[in-house]
C-alpha cells in the first residue's frame, strides 16, 4: 500500500497581502503528478485545507479543480478539516464525493470515520479524525478528548491501520518545531496530544505544525506544509510524504521535495548594495524577499525603492533598531483598504489560531454595516 501524506495547504492564504494562490496552484499539480508517477492508492491531506473557515471563492474553485484531476486519475483522497477551516464547509456533499473516491471527515459524528483500502496483504484502514475542541467530547484538553475517541476503537492485532488527524503532538512533553507561519496560542499544554496515544497504529498522518518533521521513535510524521509561508521558513526545502505499508509492521517514508515557483527568501546588506545588478542577478529577483538593511543613515522609503527591482518585496528589517526590538518594516497600504470583516478575521485568527465562525462573522458583518450606515 502506498499513499503520499500532506497537509497544511492553507489554500487561499495571503502573506504580507500577497496572495499565495498561484503558488499553492503549482504545488496542487506537483502533488497530483507525484501520485500518478508513484502509482499511489491514496492522497491524504491531514487538515487546513483552507486558511480560513469562510475561504473566498477563488481558493474554493482551486480545491474543485485539484479534486477534479484526482477523480479523474482514479486516486482516492481522504482529507480532513483542521483549525483553520470550517467542518461543515469542509464537510460539503461527503456522502456524495465518496462514491468519487473522495473520502472527507469535516464534521466530528461521534466516531472514527473509515476508509479500508486494499493491497496484495489485505485491509489496510484509514481512520480519519478532524480537528476537534474537547468541549465537544466533554473534556477540558486535547488530549484526553483524543484518548476517549480512541479507547472506543477496536482492531485486531494483525490488521494494519492508519490515523489521519490535525493536532499539537508532543513525545513526553517535548513540542514539535514549529515556524511563525502557524498561528496558535497553546496554554498550559491543554492543546497537547501525547504521541503514546497512537501507539496501536501503523502510521499517523499529522496535520497542524508546517516543518516537516517525526514526532518521537515511532511511525508518527507531520508532512509539513507543502509551501513555506514565514520567513523563518526561507531557505528550508518543502516535500510531502511517500509513505508504503508491507505486511504488519513493515513501513517505509521517503521524502519527496516540492519546488515553489519563487522562494521565500532573506537578503542582507546596505541599500545600495542590494541595489547593484549583480546581486540582484544572483538569484531570482521575483522570490519574496525580506531584506535586512545594515544602513546607518536614515532612509526614505526603502522598501518602494526596493520594489523597483525586486517586485515581490514582503518586508524590510532595519537592523540599526534591532537592540531596542523596533526591527521590522512593511507595506501597511493594503491594510487599510481591508474591510472590517478582514480585519477582524484577521485579528480573531492570530489570538485564537483559527478562523472565526460563521454566527460570529454574521455579527461582525451585521456591526460593520451599521457603521457605514452612521458614517454616511
Amino acid at each position: 500500500m502506498k499513499f503520499l501524506h500532506t497537509g497544511d495547504l492553507h489554500i487561499g492564504k495571503t502573506v504580507n497581502d500577497f496572495s499565495m494562490l498561484e503558488e499553492q496552484r503549482s504545488i496542487l499539480q506537483q502533488i497530483i503528478e507525484i501520485c500518478s508517477k508513484e502509482k499511489v492508492d491514496a492522497a491524504v491531506l491531514a487538515g487546513d485545507i483552507y486558511d480560513r473557515a469562510i475561504p473566498p471563492s477563488e481558493a474554493v474553485t482551486l480545491l474543485d479543480e485539484f479534486l477534479t484531476q484526482m477523480v479523474k486519475l482514479k486516486i482516492p483522497v481522504l482529507l480532513i478539516s483542521g483549525n483553520h477551516d470550517s467542518p461543515e464547509r469542509v464537510g460539503f456533499a461527503e456522502e456524495i464525493l465518496q462514491e468519487k473516491g473522495i473520502h472527507i471527515a469535516g464534521v466530528y459524528k461521534g466516531e472514527l470515520k473509515k476508509v479500508v483500502l486494499t493491497d496484495e496483504y489485505g485491509e489496510v484502514t484509514f481512520a480519519l479524525l478532524p480537528f476537534i475542541k474537547p468541549a465537544l467530547v466533554g473534556v477540558k484538553t486535547s488530549g484526553e478528548a483524543v484518548e476517549r475517541i480512541l479507547e472506543k476503537e477496536k482492531y485486531g492485532e494483525d490488521a494494519r491501520r492508519v490515523l489521519v488527524t490535525h493536532f499539537f503532538v508532543t513525545n513526553g512533553g517535548k513540542e514539535p518545531e514549529t515556524s511563525e507561519g502557524e498561528t496558535m496560542i497553546h496554554v498550559g499544554g491543554l492543546d497537547n496530544v501525547e504521541a503514546t496515544l497512537f501507539d496501536d497504529f501503523d502510521y499517523v498522518a499529522l496535520g497542524h505544525i508546517h516543518k516537516r518533521q517525526r514526532i518521537g521513535e515511532k511511525q508518527v510524521y507531520y508532512a509539513g506544509a507543502p509551501l513555506a509561508y514565514s520567513f523563518s521558513e526561507a531557505g528550508k526545502s518543502k516535500s510531502v510524504n511517500l509513505v508504503e505499508l508491507g505486511r504488519k509492521g513493515q513501513v517505509t517514508v521517503t521524502e519527496v521535495p516540492l519546488h515553489p515557483i519563487h522562494e521565500m527568501r532573506k537578503i542582507k546588506g546596505k541599500l545600495e548594495e542590494l541595489m547593484a545588478k549583480e546581486v540582484v542577478e544572483a538569484a531570482d529577483r521575483f522570490d519574496y524577499i525580506q531584506a535586512q538593511l545594515t544602513d546607518e543613515e536614515e532612509l526614505i522609503d526603502p522598501i518602494g525603492t526596493l520594489r523597483s527591482v525586486y517586485p515581490n518585496i514582503m518586508q524590510i528589517v532595519l537592523m540599526k533598531n534591532e537592540a531596542i526590538g523596533n526591527i521590522e518594516y512593511e507595506s501597511k497600504a493594503a491594510e487599510k483598504r481591508k474591510s472590517i470583516p478582514e480585519l477582524f478575521t484577521g485579528f480573531y485568527e492570530v489570538i485564537r489560531g483559527e478562523g472565526p465562525d460563521e454566527e460570529r462573522m454574521e455579527i461582525i458583518e451585521a456591526t460593520a454595516r451599521e457603521v457605514r450606515e452612521v458614517e454616511l
